[in-house]
């Protein structure tokens, strides 16, 4: 079985104000610098493996000059990368132009994911998005205009002064434009962000928990019957779209972590990578790698991330595969819980496989947390 590759580009024009991602505005100087030593990292890392999936995120990648854009390309065609590889680009709108929509050709690119999040103009600008609807209806046409037949839309709810009617529009609006894919996340406010420091302050009006939770309901119901079929708490997508790359996360499967603060999983190990630019830069160009904390998995973490990710997904964890992989029952570990849940009708069993059942997903959390096995194995 083939890895995936991440790589992450820190660079936006400007940052949102609930982000909490390693991204930053006002250091569009050292573009090159980094994407040169992105790029040596890019070459090592992914030497002698077998690539399945790319996906390039931030940050803003189509921020990225074309010449940065350039020696990337030039990386990824020196790696195994295989046939039909799905290969994912971030982008906002405001970046995307003709001649980087031809370069993401070039380099293979085949899927494009836009951030919108919201319909309603003083919505984003409540947020910190430097664009309107329109230009991200622009920004959209142009992408399938130039030929890309698998685009993801990523909306949000549960955000500041956000009704459900706006929900609703927004929902309405982006399925009226057909994308293959549709990411719906809920708002996290992150300490250390312009929204975490006006939570604190009391200055930020969110919708209370029931409202978010029928948003939530109605984001289900709406997308559904656009024909946005569920597979993952937040992701939706029409048949034989659903996102090759993040389903190796859920699956707990092998990635390449690149890039600055990017995360990977090799050969059982969690690893880290720097998130000081000039400290990552520094490293890279000293040793090729930029790994500053890697941890072995133990079989209780490598069974709780099976959990823990597999129940996140509509399908849900299989039991044979559990097997496979940790080479006892499943119901031998989690017999208590999975009874309790299952009466409760918050779980399901059929087929072999274990899930939540859609009208508990809003509470998934909870749920997995039962996961937590007691003791070292």
């Amino acid at each position: 079985m083939g890895v995936g590759l991440y790589i992450h580009i820190p660079f936006c024009k400007s940052k949102c104000m609930y982000c909490d991602f390693c991204s930053f505005s006002g250091k569009e100087n050292m573009m090159m610098e980094y994407t040169h030593a992105l790029s040596k990292e890019i070459l090592i890392a992914g030497r002698g493996r077998s690539i399945e999936t790319v996906f390039i995120g931030g940050g803003t990648p189509t921020y990225l000059s074309l010449e940065a854009w350039e020696l990337i390309g030039q990386s990824l065609r020196e790696l195994n990368i295989k046939d039909k590889a799905e290969f994912t680009v971030e982008c906002n709108p405001g970046t995307i132009e003709v001649d980087k929509l031809n370069m993401l050709k070039k380099i293979g690119v085949n899927r494009i994911s836009i951030g919108l999040q919201a319909w309603q103009d003083r919505l984003l600008k409540g947020i910190g998005r430097i664009h309107t609807k329109d230009q991200f209806a622009e920004s959209f046409k142009m992408v399938r205009a130039y030929g890309f037949n698998n685009i993801n839309v990523d909306i949000m709810f549960g955000l500041p002064n956000q009704t459900l009617k706006d929900l609703k529009e927004t929902i309405e609006e982006v399925a009226k434009l057909n994308p293959e894919h549709i990411s719906c996340y809920s708002l996290i406010v992150e300490e250390n962000t312009p929204f975490g420091k006006m939570y604190e302050r009391g200055e930020l009006k969110l919708p209370d928990e029931d409202l978010e939770r029928e948003m939530y309901d109605e984001s289900v119901r709406l997308l559904g019957e656009n024909g946005y079929k569920q597979y993952e708490i937040s992701n939706f997508s029409k048949e034989g779209f659903q996102c090759k790359h993040n389903i190796k996360y859920w699956k707990a499967e092998e990635y390449i972590g690149c890039g600055l603060a990017a995360h990977g999983y090799l050969d059982g190990v969690r690893y880290r990578n720097e998130e000081n630019i000039k400290k990552y830069i520094k490293i890279v160009n000293e040793t090729g790698l930029s790994t500053v904390e890697s941890y072995k998995n133990t079989m209780k973490d490598n069974i709780e991330e099976f959990m823990f990710m597999g129940l996140r997904m509509t399908k849900g964890v299989s039991e044979d595969e559990f097997y496979n992989r940790f080479g006892i029952s499943i119901w031998k570990l989690y017999e208590e819980v999975i009874n309790k849940f299952i009466k409760l009708n918050y779980l399901e069993y059929k087929d072999r496989h274990l899930s939540i059942k859609s009208k508990a997903l809003g509470i998934s959390n909870s749920i997995m947390c039962e996961f937590i096995l007691d003791k070292e194995r």
